[in-house]
């Protein structure tokens, strides 16, 4: 009998914290579409990437050197398929 001191007030703090958890989800808007994720599988593109169909070519372009400091010493190398 003496265990319920201790059970009560912990299950009281787990359902407390267990609202607080799932308010916290509602307001975030883990529950606002639930069946794009299952969509998304469906449709995914499993076709491989073309050499040159859309690359990050900003980073390709800006990886050799800072453009706007004068540290590129004209040795930029040019990666942007033709």
């Amino acid at each position: 009998m003496e265990i319920l001191y201790l059970l009560i007030p912990i299950s009281v703090v787990l359902v407390f914290l267990i609202g607080i958890a799932f308010w916290w989800s509602l307001k975030t808007g883990q529950f606002d579409d639930l069946e794009g994720p299952g969509y998304r599988i469906l449709m995914d593109d499993d076709r491989p990437a073309a050499p040159g169909d859309g690359g990050n070519e900003e980073a390709a372009e800006t990886s050799h050197g800072d453009k706007g400091n004068g540290s590129d010493t004209g040795r930029h190398i040019q990666t942007k398929a033709v």
